[in-house]
């Protein structure tokens, strides 16, 4: 699988540079990818399945930066930032605000009256459409606004 050879690639020149940053987020992130496997009783993770989980760890990420700051601890913030960086390599590009808002407004143009009244249904169609090309929280706001209209 490609995210798996570009983490490997990508950890061998990390400890050939002696890169400690991209180094341990990449020992983290294949430490992740295999505890998931073993969770769902599998040898490798598929593609979305590895997907998910750089998303799962650049969310927690997310998450410190957020307590770090309340505490004032922006040194700890920056490094979380740095982290995310790293691990963002990995992931598809994701969408832009105005894409987003284009694509789930599509969407919702083809579904029924009483699908457009249920926020749930409607994301999860949106959310199947845009396979991971997007942060649920920008196609939620999208949603949101456009099923106000």
């Amino acid at each position: 699988m490609a995210i798996y050879k570009d983490i490997d690639a990508d950890f061998l020149m990390a400890m050939k540079a002696k890169n400690e940053p991209t180094l341990g987020v990449l020992r983290m992130l294949r430490s992740a990818f295999m505890y998931k496997a073993i969770e769902n009783s599998k040898k490798e993770l598929e593609e979305p399945e590895a997907m998910a989980v750089i998303k799962s760890e650049i969310k927690k990420r997310q998450d410190a930066i957020e307590i770090y700051e309340k505490g004032n601890r922006n040194d700890l913030a920056e490094i979380e930032k740095k982290e995310i960086a790293i691990l963002e390599k990995y992931l598809p590009t994701q969408m832009s605000a105005e894409e987003v808002r284009t694509k789930a407004q599509d969407i919702i143009a083809g579904l029924g009256e009483e699908e457009k009244n249920n926020f749930g249904l409607v994301m999860k169609k949106v959310m199947a459409e845009l396979q991971g090309g997007a942060d649920g929280k920008l196609v939620s706001q999208a949603v949101k606004e456009l099923l106000q209209k």
